[in-house]
């Protein structure tokens, strides 16, 4: 009676880890097509969707060193003088832990702000968390990757 006890546990055990497994890999997958949203919201100056994104205590560091706050943010991307012709984001790699997913990955920008050319190449790394059963980003970061 015992070994069967002990495989029925083992099987149930196994069953959960599978599911979970399945869950992890489907939340990476949404992870990765919100961030594909969210590039294309600030891309298309579509404020309303870029703000169902981001959490209400949203924070981004940008290059410089400088942070913008959800308003601070969305107030940018609303800024009409700058017209972004290219936003892509490659090289992501999603680790989910719980609730919270971190995306780390590498970011390229071309475009034109107050009538200049501008382009970067940037490192990001953000930070998702569901919150009332919905992922939202609640932190960014950007920076320059250093010259070799």
């Amino acid at each position: 009676m015992l070994p069967q006890r002990n495989s029925a546990l083992i099987l149930s055990l196994l069953v959960v880890s599978v599911g979970l497994a399945a869950q992890e890999k489907s939340d990476a997958a949404t992870i990765r097509a919100l961030e594909m949203k969210w590039t294309e919201s600030y891309k298309q100056h579509s404020i309303d969707m870029l703000s169902s994104l981001l959490a209400e205590d949203f924070v981004i560091t940008v290059e410089d060193g400088s942070t913008f706050s959800k308003a601070g943010y969305i107030s940018h991307t609303a800024d009409s003088s700058v017209k972004v012709e290219v936003a892509e984001q490659s090289d992501l790699k999603v680790r989910i832990h719980g609730d919270t997913a971190i995306v780390t990955g590498a970011y390229y920008e071309r475009g034109e702000s107050n009538g200049k050319r501008y382009e970067y190449h940037d490192r990001l790394t953000d930070v998702w968390m569901k919150i009332h059963g919905k992922w939202q980003v609640v932190a960014s970061h950007y920076s320059v990757p250093l010259k070799s």
